[in-house]
C-alpha cells in the first residue's frame, strides 16, 4: 500500500432538504474518490440507512452502527427515522464493532465509536468513527467519552500492522480539555505510553480549517462562530519506531454547494496518508 486517502463528514442526519443534500453528498464523496469514508449522523429507516445507500454507489464495503436520537432532536422528523455512524472502505472491513460512550450525569444520548479494520491487503489498520456530546458547556461529558476512545485504541490497535485512524464530530475545538486528553501529547495521556496526533497539524498555514463555520447556510445560530471540530487522528508509533504513514496533505471538502444544494452542515476533512516507502 503507497497511500491511503481517509475522508471524516458530519451528514446532519435527515435536517433540512435531506434528499437533496444525499445526492450532493454522493457527488461530492465521487469527486474525492476516498479510500476510507468516516460518517456521522447517518440516519436509518428500517433495514435501510444513508450509509449503505453511499457505498453503493461508490462501490464500496460499510458498516454501520446504530446510535440512539439525542433528546433535543426529538420531533425534528419522523420518530421513526434512527442515526448512526458508519465506515465505509474500498478495501474488505474486517472486526467491526460498536462500543457505547458514558453520558456523565446528563440524559443518556446513545452515543457510540463504530470501529473495524481496513484490509488493503498489504497493510491493516484500525479505524474508529464517532459522533461526540454537543453541549456547548459539556466538556466533562466529552472528557469521559474521549477515556472510553482512548481505551478502545489501544484494544484494537494490535489487530492493525498501522497505525489506528480516528476521526469524528467531537463536537471540541482543538485547544480544549478534551482533545488534549484524548491526544495525550500535551498532556498526560489516558493509556499510559499512548499518543494520538491530529493530521490538521500538518495543513498548510494558510489553509482554511473551520469545518462548523458561517458560510454555510445551514449554521445560523447568531451566537456560532466558526471552529474546527471534527478530526482525522492517528495513533503514534513508540518513541524511536518509524511510523508507517506520514501526511502529504489535509484540508476541508464539502465546502460549496453542488447544484446549488450544499452537502451538510458540516465540512468533512480530508488526508491523503503516505508511506515513507512511497516515492
Amino acid at each position: 500500500m503507497v497511500a491511503v486517502r481517509i475522508v471524516t463528514w458530519n451528514l446532519w442526519w435527515r435536517f433540512g432538504p435531506w434528499k437533496e443534500r444525499q445526492q450532493a453528498i454522493i457527488a461530492t464523496l465521487r469527486e474525492l474518490d476516498p479510500d476510507v469514508v468516516a460518517l456521522q449522523e447517518v440516519w436509518s429507516a428500517g433495514s435501510e440507512n444513508l450509509a449503505a445507500v453511499i457505498a453503493d454507489q461508490l462501490g464500496m464495503e460499510c458498516v454501520f452502527g446504530p446510535a440512539g436520537v439525542p433528546p433535543y432532536w426529538q420531533g425534528h422528523t419522523d420518530p421513526s427515522v434512527g442515526v448512526g455512524n458508519a465506515i465505509l472502505s474500498r478495501w474488505p472491513l474486517t472486526h467491526s464493532g460498536v462500543r457505547a460512550l458514558p453520558h456523565g450525569d446528563g440524559l443518556p444520548e446513545g452515543r457510540v465509536a463504530v470501529h473495524a479494520l481496513v484490509d488493503a491487503g498489504t497493510a491493516r489498520f484500525p479505524v474508529i468513527t464517532t459522533h461526540l456530546h454537543a453541549a456547548p458547556a459539556g466538556s466533562a461529558v466529552r472528557m469521559a467519552q474521549v477515556g472510553e476512545l482512548a481505551r478502545l485504541v489501544a484494544e484494537i490497535r494490535p489487530a492493525g500492522d498501522f497505525p489506528t485512524v480516528v476521526t469524528g464530530d467531537f463536537n471540541s475545538e482543538s485547544d480544549s480539555d478534551e482533545m488534549r486528553l484524548f491526544a495525550g501529547v500535551r498532556t498526560a495521556p489516558v493509556i499510559p505510553g499512548q499518543a494520538m496526533i491530529d493530521v490538521w497539524r500538518h495543513a498548510a498555514a494558510d489553509a482554511p480549517s473551520a469545518t462548523w463555520s458561517g458560510a454555510n447556510p445551514y449554521v445560523r445560530h447568531p451566537m456560532d462562530v466558526d471552529a474546527r471540530i471534527d478530526y482525522i487522528h492517528l495513533s503514534m508509533p513508540p518513541l524511536g519506531t518509524p511510523g508507517p504513514f506520514g501526511v502529504r496533505d489535509v484540508r476541508v471538502a464539502g465546502d460549496r454547494p453542488v447544484d446549488g444544494v450544499w452537502p451538510s452542515d458540516h465540512f468533512a476533512v480530508v488526508a491523503d496518508l503516505i508511506s515513507p516507502l512511497a516515492p
